[in-house]
């Protein structure tokens, strides 16, 4: 585990707390530390304050991901406004917390993290709907759809689910691990990416919103 922050208080009683918990844990206090340490790949998870000297965490994250590192991120931060956590989630991390935060609470994202980010789940056909979680790919009729990790992961939670509704609640503990990480807005927000971008090889009607209840997966 890297714990990144620049408080020597937060660094110290992370540090102390997840080894009582059974992890190894690294722990470094600025940006430019934590992108050379989590862009090894060694590491089953990042805790990443977004404030640091040197780079942000934001720039740390988004350094990461556009070098391919796809290391679970889970954002901590002051700062408790729906942008700032939209922010974070579009530049790929995988939860985000407001401090003060409960340290139950933090273990119990990074335990969910750990593991959606285990051993890849089956291949999934509906239709001409093809998913495959071990290459993150998925085509429509033939033709590849590109997602991103999160618009993956909602297609595929509803392609995994094909007779029944997902309420909000359902893919924010199937997508984000629940406890908070993200608002029902960004499952919104998500349905809407998905749907822009299956409209664009003619699978528009394909996610389904049923009022009142959630969402399924249709016959395209």
């Amino acid at each position: 585990m890297l714990v990144v922050d620049d408080e020597a208080g937060v660094r110290d009683a992370l540090t102390r707390g997840l080894a009582a918990e059974g992890m190894g844990v690294v722990a470094v206090a600025d940006g430019h530390a934590a992108l050379r340490e989590a862009s090894t790949g060694a590491y089953d998870a990042v805790v990443l304050d977004i404030m640091l000297p040197g780079l942000s965490g934001y720039r740390v994250l988004e350094a990461l991901r556009g070098e391919g590192v796809e290391t679970p991120v889970l954002l901590l931060s002051a700062k408790d406004g729906e942008v700032d956590q939209a922010d974070g989630l579009d530049l790929g991390a995988d939860g985000y917390l407001v401090k003060p935060f409960s340290f139950v609470v933090l273990v119990a994202h990074l335990r969910a993290m750990l593991r959606r980010s285990g051993p890849a789940t089956a291949r999934v056909e509906r239709g001409a709907l093809r998913l495959d979680p071990a290459t993150r790919s998925v085509s429509w009729e033939g033709r590849d759809v590109e997602l991103s990790e999160r618009e993956f992961d909602v297609l595929y939670a509803l392609a995994a689910h094909p007779d029944g509704v997902l309420t909000k609640d359902d893919l924010l503990d199937a997508v984000w691990g629940g406890g908070g990480s993200a608002s029902r807005n960004a499952v919104e927000v998500y349905v809407g990416y998905l749907r822009r971008k299956l409209a664009a090889v003619g699978a528009g009607d394909l996610v389904r919103t049923e009022r009142g209840r959630g969402y399924r997966l249709g016959a395209g």
